[in-house]
């Protein structure tokens, strides 16, 4: 994917069970916990392409979110911060290949930033 593309999308769930059964067989995803990412399943849509992941709910995390890969989180976060954003998650890793961080835009929305690559076909 290119600097731009949404990369990954997370929904927030309270029952793991259930909302892997629903999306199952709602969308027809596939959903599997990957090693190295127990707790945390992972959808894919019958493309191929799109794809995300089921993680708990909380009162930081309540609604689905986006994330947008980049070249730089630190360039991105240092622009949209210049464009009126605030960081709520500074650079964070993955694994050793990737990263992740989350900001709010000016509307108060959260968009999720990664960056690096990171293997899950273990």
């Amino acid at each position: 994917m290119a600097h731009g593309d949404i990369t990954h999308i997370d929904i927030p769930v309270t029952d793991m069970d259930r909302a892997r059964t629903f999306y199952a067989d709602l969308f027809g995803w596939q959903i599997a916990e990957l090693p190295g990412f127990e707790g945390y399943p992972m959808w894919q849509a019958p493309n191929k392409i799109s794809g995300g992941g089921l993680a708990p709910r909380s009162e930081d995390f309540s609604q689905p979110r986006s994330y947008v890969e980049v070249d730089s989180i630190e360039d991105v976060l240092a622009r949209a911060v210049d464009r009126g954003a605030t960081v709520v998650m500074d650079r964070s890793p993955i694994t050793d290949t990737s990263w992740w961080a989350v900001l709010r835009d000016p509307d108060g929305n959260l968009i999720g930033l990664y960056e690096g690559t990171t293997d899950t076909s273990q």
